[in-house]
């Protein structure tokens, strides 16, 4: 398989998970390798676990390694208004993905 191939398969891979919108027929354009799937397609923690149950299965990449929860963290829930609680969360990006399914195994902690 080519590696240029890799990449676009796993752009259309996302590209179908995130849905379309409603007055634009190609979506799937402005995703990039450097697209943030958390920021920029907007999957929630669910629909990211079943894309990633079908990326581990479609590009038999090793998932050892792989924690949603490092990418989608709990938040605790605090009844004080004033009180922000600041959760930092790593990237998350179609490169990632990318990357490791050219190495076969999860790359990133």
């Amino acid at each position: 398989m080519v590696t240029d191939d890799i990449a676009k398969q796993v752009i259309d891979l996302v590209t179908r998970r995130s849905g379309v919108y409603m007055f634009r027929r190609k979506k799937y354009d402005t995703y990039t390798e450097e697209s943030n799937i958390h920021f920029d397609v907007k999957l929630d923690q669910d629909d990211v676990e079943e894309l990633m149950e079908e990326y581990f299965s479609k590009f038999q990449v090793k998932r050892e390694g792989f924690k949603i929860e490092t990418y989608y963290p709990e938040v605790t829930f605090s009844w004080n208004p004033f009180e922000k609680q600041i959760v930092d969360i790593p990237d998350f990006t179609i490169g990632m993905l990318i990357e490791s399914a050219k190495a076969g195994k999860w790359l990133y902690d």
